[in-house]
């Protein structure tokens, strides 16, 4: 499909409506300048949709925004960093609640009009009663610029913050998608450790934009891995207050595709900025393998490539060892004949039917010695592909998860 949409600044408030910000309140000692707490806000009622982590194990706000989640009209979502609020217990639901609450109090809400997000430390209680008299003060600190001071808000070990928006013709109509996100460790599909939340000006049916935010957070978030290792509190949330003034948009229609196709791509680029900016990376790695025998083969082979440790360390170290990659192809469990493989770096051949091809070690090695490249595995046994998005694996990554 061409591209119907032109990117542009402003990130969640840049639909109409929005507002955002963050106050400091100081949850992690070690983080003593930064705004810790983060408010998305709509004056107008929005439907809203989302996605969570797949984990067993669930953070305290997850379970409480999945229940939220339920209502007809969610107002704010607010998020601090810092601290996890997971694995603490009745306690932890209560205060992610009471996060809740405090901000319904602040805005004239009802509790359930709000969703809850926390990352950082997990097993640590939160200092609720200093977060609540914190939140009081954030009505003087959104705004229609706010996006950026939200996006800062909920990093943690990130180095920068992830923002990006889209405008685009719908019916005649301007309509807006706005989204910013967090990431860095603990990065791995079903989804990686991060937050995002979106924003839109466009009309849809809860129904609809839940399907809409699944789509795309199959085609961004569900194909990054930077450690293999899947947190408690993975949250995407979407906000939608129909304030574009279109036509309710409707599942399989042109006008529908060309809002599913902005919408990816904004997902999409918070997901490639999440592993950009992962713990300790130094590459950027694109995994594709195509000419699979199914769609299942096709993603369990480029995800056992992406998360191939010893893979990861090679490139970290700008070694184009494809055996580790043919290693990990093999012991994916897919329908895979060796003879027949291919392997390319950016395009030059390193493997042609399993055995190594006669392009130069020195070529290889220049190209995994880039910041970005892309390893492509044809094991022409069909038509099905994948992609996956991951990184090397550093001795930075190590010293940053030592502990602290």
């Amino acid at each position: 499909m061409a591209m119907h949409y032109t990117e542009i600044t402003g990130g969640v408030t840049a639909p109409l409506g929005f507002l955002a910000g963050s106050i400091y309140c100081g949850i992690k000692a070690t983080n003593p300048d930064r705004p810790d707490i983060a408010l998305v806000y709509s004056p107008q009622p929005t439907v809203a949709a989302g996605t969570f982590t797949t984990n067993r194990v669930k953070a305290a706000p997850v379970r409480v925004s999945k229940l939220n989640l339920g209502g007809a009209d969610i107002r704010a979502i607010v998020a601090n960093s810092g601290n996890a609020n997971a694995c603490t217990g009745p306690n932890g639901i209560e205060n992610a609640k009471r996060m809740t609450r405090a901000v319904a109090k602040t805005f004239g809400l009802k509790e359930k009009q709000v969703l809850v997000c926390s990352t950082g430390r997990i097993g640590v209680p939160l200092p609720i009663e200093k977060m609540e008299q914190t939140i009081g003060g954030l009505p003087e600190r959104i705004s229609a610029e706010g996006s950026g001071a939200a996006a800062e808000a909920i990093m943690t070990s990130d180095t920068f913050p992830k923002s990006v928006a889209v405008e685009l013709e719908l019916g005649g109509r301007k309509v807006r998608i706005g989204g910013i996100a967090k990431g860095a460790g603990m990065i791995d599909p079903n989804m990686a450790t991060m937050l995002c939340f979106l924003t839109t000006d466009a009309v849809l049916e809860k129904e609809v934009l839940q399907h809409c935010i699944s789509v795309a957070v199959e085609q961004s978030f569900n194909r990054i891995t930077i450690d293999g290792d899947m947190s408690t509190n993975d949250t995407v949330l979407i906000l939608a207050n129909g304030l574009a003034g279109n036509l309710p948009l409707q599942c399989g229609t042109p006008e529908f595709e060309k809002f599913q196709a902005a919408l990816d791509f904004v997902t999409r680029t918070l997901a490639k900025l999440i592993v950009e900016d992962g713990e300790g990376v130094t590459k950027f790695v694109e995994v594709h393998v195509n000419g699979a025998a199914s769609f299942s083969d096709a993603r369990r082979a480029a995800e056992a490539v992406a998360k191939s440790t010893l893979t990861k360390c090679a490139w970290f170290g700008g070694d184009p060892n494809w055996g580790r990659i043919m290693d990990a192809i093999g012991y994916s469990g897919v329908r895979m004949r060796e003879e027949l493989t291919d392997i390319y770096y950016d395009g030059v051949l390193a493997v042609k039917g399993g055995v190594v091809s006669a392009t130069p070690m020195s070529t290889l090695q220049a190209i995994v010695a880039q910041k970005r490249f892309a390893v492509k595995i044809d094991l022409h046994l069909g038509s099905a592909e994948y992609v996956v998005y991951t990184t090397d694996l550093s001795m930075e990554y190590v010293r940053l998860n030592m502990g602290e």
